[in-house]
């Protein structure tokens, strides 16, 4: 496992990653051992400047993830969220076919690994509401400003 810290836009980014995928993203301070930018860290990294800028609106990586069947159900929803569009937790919900699980979807929101790459900001509430993200409702805020939906 490499990881590598930088300094963004949205405050302090640290990217995960083994040899073959980004596994983890970090919003905010995040230190531990020794860090070290892999290939993988630096193209993550290339295309989430690229992202934040307002130039990219897809990304082109590999991500590895594993968790129950339920989180994965709902993190593979969210990747299929067009860039400039959200969704309530109800839609997700119902989307995965579990219309009474808007609670567990914004538990698995809230546990996303990769925030940003799989887009847990594109979430809201039913009423248009930004209500919780990992990385605080400023930098949801300022996500949805960058895809302006907001």
């Amino acid at each position: 496992m490499y990881h590598f810290s930088y300094k963004t836009n949205i405050g302090m980014v640290t990217i995960c990653a083994n040899n073959r995928a980004i596994t983890r993203i970090h919003l905010g301070e995040y230190r531990k051992e020794q860090e070290f930018e892999t290939e993988l860290i630096k193209k993550a990294h290339v295309q989430l400047v690229e992202y934040l800028s307002g130039f990219r609106k897809q990304f082109d990586l590999n991500l590895e993830y594993v968790s129950t069947t339920f989180q994965l159900s709902v993190w593979n929803t969210l990747r299929k969220i067009p860039y400039g569009e959200v969704r309530s937790y109800k839609e997700i919900a119902c989307g995965i076919e579990n219309p009474k699980a808007c609670q567990a979807v914004g538990r698995a929101c809230g546990k996303n690994p990769i925030p940003i790459f799989i887009p847990c900001h594109r979430v809201i509430g039913s009423t248009g509401s930004l209500v919780g993200y990992n990385g605080g409702v400023n930098i949801k805020r300022k996500l949805l400003e960058i895809e302006k939906c907001r």
